[in-house]
């Protein structure tokens, strides 16, 4: 994206399909000299090619990660604000490039017992911004919450927040940079200065230059891994498909564990240890305060506490567009990045086709106006096409609720978390290859203390027992993953090779880099932790072909 420190320059043809432009011309040029010299081999793939054999990478023994957490005595995770300063500062998106949501914390959270919590009320919510830093000349205010997270025990340590601030502004030019400061300017106590850069506009000649894309986190060292690799491709936005902090593999005390249920098996409730939160949003501050982030549940946000109450931590910490969007609920909901709709669903809530879920989504995809943005792109946690053991099917009830109607409004791309590896489908659809099924991607290697998944489920004496792979939380337990009736796998559970739908899987912490080029390629790569910055563990374009896979639009009144 041009500095904006530049000036501004007419042009006689739409900037993005200069780029658009250039960018085919120089694609062209490389594809010739590597004709020329014979070096075809070292061409990207496209989609076109495929599909693909399967390809596993052997496990590398020398990498097994660092999945040790970073302790709470780092300069990076404690506080280093005084009294009702602002800090966790982040960035997200609304549903359209001209509006973003500021979010913060002031004030101390409290674990123990006999909390009094903070006065949202106390501390007003306000983001002073604009195009120059030195002239923050427009106001914004917001609204503000405290939540807590309580046991019904005797022993376990309840937690209540700090203020949590979300401010949204309006009004906003499309790919420009804002300079902002938030806080309370009456206290006085307000920020120091960030900034941010909208997205582009919705057109079919207009993207984001580059989407970082993560799932399953945590805060470890292979987390900051994960981070440094992340910055070193400098993203416009970032996804991260489930799984934050993994506060919940802690007791109240915060003594953690790599497998909750092995070590804590007598615990009357799930315990999470609410502060680690906190440690992830001052170590991700520096980053989110300036590159936007768009997020949705996984399993890890549950966090069950009195009253059956769940998610809390997570519908309180995050601003999501779901009014802006249609959305009833925080845990779907879909906004544009210049040519690209996101749709971010949730996995743990109803997705039945009676549900509030599986409307809106109809409308939404009805909605998508393919010319304005010609990519379609799906999010949720849990994957439906990962063939590692861990998670195996989980999701199928999902998948068989909701696979039709994306397949129906021609999604492109489907990115998820869960499975701790990475994996990259040929396009499919009910298991079946097919040229205009998405492409499935699981980037859950974030780096968590979990560690990684490695085997897999089509390896022998690996095939998971069925009535052990649904999950209680996803679909409330039902199980739907009956044996396969056609194909290699017919009558069985699981396939006794790499799935022919399964063209790319290796064990290994990483992130993944979307950047879409035009209405018709866009180049995926993805980025292993232990290798150089620019070097890439996967790579791929992704070819939309709208004239073999053609959708007819069906507008329908949100």
């Amino acid at each position: 994206m041009a500095s904006s420190s530049l000036p501004s320059i007419s042009l006689p043809v739409n900037v993005f399909e200069l780029n658009n432009i250039l960018s085919l011309v120089l694609t062209l040029t490389i594809t010739s000299i590597l004709l020329a010299n014979g070096a075809m081999a070292m061409a990207i793939p496209t989609t076109l090619d495929g599909p693909f054999k399967p390809v596993t990478i052997p496990l590398d023994e020398s990498f097994r990660g660092n999945a040790i957490d970073l302790p709470d005595t780092d300069p990076r995770v404690q506080r280093t604000v005084e009294g009702f300063e602002p800090e966790q500062i982040s960035v997200s998106l609304s549903s359209t490039h001209d509006s973003v949501w500021i979010s913060w914390i002031t004030g101390e959270f409290q674990i123990g017992n006999n909390l009094k919590p903070l006065d949202p009320k106390s501390v007003a919510s306000v983001v002073r911004y604009g195009t120059l830093r030195s002239q923050l000349n427009r106001r914004a205010t917001g609204h503000s919450l405290v939540y807590n997270q309580l046991y019904p025990f005797l022993g376990l340590q309840n937690y209540t927040s700090g203020i949590i601030h979300h401010v949204r502004l309006t009004g906003l030019k499309p790919d420009t940079l804002y300079h902002y400061q938030c806080g309370d300017p009456s206290i006085p106590a307000m920020s120091g200065a960030y900034c941010f850069r909208t997205m582009p506009d919705s057109s079919s000649t207009s993207y984001p230059s580059r989407i970082a894309i993560v799932g399953d986190v945590g805060l470890t060292y292979n987390t900051t891994s994960t981070v440094s690799h992340m910055i070193s491709n400098r993203p416009d936005l970032i996804l991260l498909v489930g799984d934050v902090t993994y506060a919940n593999l802690y007791l109240t005390n915060g003594t953690g564990s790599d497998c909750y249920a092995c070590s804590f098996a007598n615990s009357p409730i799930h315990e999470t240890y609410q502060p680690r939160w906190d440690y992830w949003g001052r170590y991700m501050q520096p980053v989110l305060s300036k590159v936007p982030i768009m997020v949705v549940e996984g399993n890890h946000e549950y966090e069950e506490q009195a009253e059956n109450r769940t998610f809390i931590a997570y519908t309180s910490r995050f601003a999501f567009p779901s009014k802006e969007s249609g959305s009833l609920s925080k845990f779907y909901y879909s906004f544009n990045a210049g040519g690209i709709h996101f749709i971010m669903l949730g996995a743990y809530v109803s997705f039945d086709k009676s549900g509030d879920q599986y409307k809106w989504l109809e409308e939404d995809l009805a909605n998508v106006d393919r010319e304005v943005t010609p990519w379609l792109v799906a999010t949720w946690h849990a994957p439906w096409y990962s063939t590692y053991k861990a998670h195996y099917r989980e999701a199928e009830c999902m998948r068989v609720a909701m696979e039709d109607l994306l397949y129906k409004y021609g999604v492109d791309v489907v990115f998820n978390g869960h499975v701790h590896a990475y994996e990259r489908s040929n396009r499919v659809y009910n298991y079946t290859l097919d040229p205009c099924g998405p492409v499935h991607i699981t980037v859950g290697d974030g780096g968590n203390r979990e560690k990684m998944a490695v085997p897999h489920a089509d390896e022998p004496g690996n095939c998971p027992e069925p009535s052990t792979t649904p999950d209680k939380i996803l679909g409330g337990g039902k199980f739907c993953g009956f044996n396969f009736t056609s194909g290699p796998a017919a009558g069985k559970f699981c396939w006794d090779r790499q799935p022919d739908y399964s063209a790319f899987r290796e064990s290994s912490f990483g992130h993944g880099i979307l950047e879409v080029k035009n209405k018709t390629h866009a180049l995926w790569t993805w980025h292993r932790n232990q290798d150089f910055y620019e070097a890439a563990g996967d790579q791929i374009y992704i070819v939309r072909q709208p004239d073999l896979c053609p959708v007819q639009p069906e507008v329908m009144k949100l």
